[in-house]
């Protein structure tokens, strides 16, 4: 079937926050003359409902309440003044030109979305906005993804998901629909599995090149799985 819709994660996809995550919270323990393990952080960014001690590297008896304070103010702070990744508005662009639906699905809040995307002028580029707030289960499950398909209009095959993390990427892969990942610094060493494409930013992914993609995936026995763009 013809590509007729793009879903978008937006977490480290759109806007870096998961990095400005990371930097915020190795800003805290730099405060307090110490450096946090980043694979601690790393099992919770992307993830719902995943308990990790992220302050580890602190004596036992420090106050946990104080530190997750700082640290979401500190997140907050950075999260606000990070810049939409180069070439997220340009594929935009390009999708609206050629009359593609384009939705965003998330695992976080839609307060959290939701005003990120007003401030940088982005909310109503999307005809829809599914986050975890609207479906059963989180990533890694397909729930959100399939929300987005169906508040689109669309089946699996007639789209294309955009992740940057693990559980993302399966979620997509696990809706039927092929999916282009593009690691921010956080996730860059991750072994994704489910992708369908790879690349090394969305300044990479132009609509021309992703019909490209898909049009080799029509034509090539078994598909491209794993592929780099190129």
């Amino acid at each position: 079937m013809a590509l007729r819709g793009l879903i978008f994660d937006f977490d480290g996809l759109i806007v870096d926050t998961e990095t400005a995550t990371f930097d915020a919270w190795q800003g805290v323990h730099r405060e307090d003359g110490l450096k946090g393990d980043p694979a601690i952080l790393h099992q919770v960014v992307g993830h719902v409902g995943v308990e990790a001690d992220l302050w580890v590297a602190y004596p036992p008896g420090r106050d946990r309440m104080q530190l997750e304070t700082r640290f979401a103010l500190a997140t907050r702070a950075a999260c606000l003044v990070a810049p939409v990744l180069p070439g997220v508005v340009e594929l935009l662009d390009e999708a609206a030109a050629a009359g593609l639906r384009l939705a965003v699905a998330s695992n976080s809040s839609h307060r959290h979305v939701e005003g990120h995307l007003a401030a940088r002028g982005l909310l109503g580029r999307f005809a829809a906005v599914v986050c975890r707030e609207d479906v059963p289960r989180a990533k890694p499950a397909p729930d959100v993804y399939l929300a987005a398909l169906g508040r689109l209009g669309l089946e699996a095959d007639e789209a294309v998901a955009f992740e940057d993390s693990l559980p993302g990427h399966a979620a997509a892969a696990a809706a039927g629909l092929r999916v282009m990942v593009v690691p921010n610094p956080s996730t860059a060493g991750d072994h994704f599995v489910h992708a369908t494409w790879r690349s090394g930013s969305m300044g990479e992914v132009t609509l021309a090149r992703l019909e490209q993609l898909l049009l080799a995936q029509r034509f090539a026995a078994g598909g491209v799985q794993g592929a780099v763009l190129q």
